[in-house]
């Protein structure tokens, strides 16, 4: 966004409550993104590295944000917390860390992700239980001994369920509805096909429901150069699935009696993914890639498991919105916390934009590869205000 305001000569400042790149920051240790290194797009900030078909990994996502607010001196004020945004009668008042800020117009760019979400059976574990967010997360050793419960299956899920694993642990992975797709087709990465398709393209109305933005992203994992990661990869590792977590009592653990379902519901969206790809390739005169229906699945979880033996529990669970818990303007997001805007452009407060947003203007808005489209637009909206602002 700041890239984009600088190019059409918008004077601007970011205020960044850490330092660039936080978010990326406090992902675990061995984190890397899903996503081949192609797909980073920022505008003036591609991927340019030899490894366009890599993983990158955490600190060297970190490097490149730091190297690319450099590359335009982007005014980034570090360490300054915005707390609070409200609407006055010519523009907004910010409360920060380090006091109020007046602006015309102001631009929320905090992440597509902000609140870890954690279902209700939560509030039953034991208060001596050492349960934690994925964002606290960091390496296996860092956890007490014991078996590990990791509740919720989307990406994070699955990447945390397979290094716990590997590192030795006694792993239960408390599934619910996730995607998945094969890592690789026709020996090319799964998102070098979906980006051939309208699927990053898809909008909000083009969603069965406003809610089905909260479904989780393909299972999938870039680590050690990218594999296959979903239901029948974790179970074949032998990784212990059960169905969503439903809460705990003074001996056990509680599951709802799901699995199949939720690795059902799996298997459709990889079918749908598959018939996009297929009808692609055939409107492009081009064999599609091998698409190998999935093998069968045994879902033979219980219903309780005994908490005797287990260390910690990881919530891995999603994340909501979290704008109200601090912008205080009535009816500017829906019923499920998202703002409710035009083309980045707040409907209910002018001078008030988004970029960044889960499905904002497309899938493709909150992604590395899609950011830089959304962030062009707000640039010019804003610039076109301030060229011609309105009258009284």
């Amino acid at each position: 966004m700041s890239h984009e305001l600088s190019a059409a000569g918008v004077d601007h400042v970011v205020l960044e409550r850490g330092r660039v790149g936080e978010t990326w920051r406090g992902r675990w240790d061995t984190f890397c993104l899903v996503t081949p290194n192609w797909t980073v797009r920022l505008p003036g900030g591609a991927y340019a590295g030899d490894d366009p078909d890599g993983f990158m990994p955490r600190d060297a996502i970190v490097a490149h944000l730091e190297s690319y607010a450099r590359s335009f001196k982007a005014p980034v004020r570090e360490r300054v917390a915005v707390t609070a945004l409200h609407a006055t009668g010519d523009g907004f008042a910010v409360s920060t860390s380090e006091g109020e800020v007046r602006a015309k117009t102001v631009v929320v760019t905090t992440g597509a992700y902000q609140k870890a979400h954690r279902p209700a059976g939560a509030a039953t574990l034991p208060p001596g239980l050492h349960a934690i967010d994925a964002e606290s997360y960091r390496n296996p050793a860092e956890l007490p001994p014991g078996k590990v419960l990791v509740v919720g299956s989307g990406q994070t899920g699955c990447q945390i369920a397979e290094e716990l694993h590997e590192a030795g642990r006694d792993v239960f992975l408390a599934c619910g509805r996730a995607p998945w797709i094969t890592r690789r087709l026709g020996g090319r990465d799964f998102v070098a096909w979906l980006f051939e398709t309208p699927f990053f393209d898809l909008a909000l109305g083009d969603l069965p429901s406003p809610a089905a933005r909260l479904i989780a992203n393909p299972q999938a994992t870039g680590h050690g150069g990218g594999h296959d990661l979903h239901y029948r990869a974790l179970q074949r590792l032998g990784v212990n699935l059960v169905g969503h977590f439903t809460g705990a009592d003074s001996a056990r653990f509680h599951f709802a009696n799901d699995l199949a379902e939720s690795v059902a519901f799996g298997d459709a969206r990889y079918a749908d993914v598959c018939l996009l790809i297929r009808k692609n390739c055939e409107s492009r005169g081009m064999a599609p890639p091998d698409l190998p229906p999935p093998i069968p699945f045994e879902a033979a979880a219980g219903p309780t498991v005994d908490r005797a033996g287990f260390g910690a529990v990881i919530f891995t669970s999603g994340f909501r919105p979290d704008y109200r818990s601090w912008i205080d303007i009535d009816g500017a997001f829906d019923d499920l916390g998202f703002p409710i805007t035009n083309e980045g452009r707040s409907t209910v407060v002018p001078g008030l934009y988004f970029c960044g947003v889960h499905f904002l203007r497309k899938r493709r808005s909150s992604l590395l590869m899609g950011v830089g489209e959304d962030a062009a637009i707000v640039a010019r909206s804003i610039a076109g205000a301030i060229a011609t602002p309105a009258t009284s």
